[in-house]
């Protein structure tokens, strides 16, 4: 319940002063904002890059097991 209380005060202030007038802070979160976009972009491709190579490493293992698969039931 105090997590709850606390979440609801963390939200209610982060709209309290983004509010223009009250403390002004609008202008340096959207500072904020603009500056952090080239950093998440930078950290989305790399996470992506790890993806996508995992992927291309399951394909090639997957086809390795499937040959042989294909090459002990020919045995058999």
């Amino acid at each position: 319940m105090t997590a709850l209380i606390i979440g609801l005060l963390c939200i209610a202030f982060a709209v309290f002063s983004c509010i223009p007038g009250i403390l002004g802070w609008w202008q340096d979160v959207l500072a904020f904002l603009r500056g952090s976009i080239p950093v998440l972009a930078a950290f989305i491709g790399i996470i992506a890059l790890f993806i996508g190579i995992a992927d291309v490493k399951d394909k090639i293992e997957a086809k390795k097991e499937e040959e042989e698969d294909a090459k002990a039931e020919n045995q058999a």
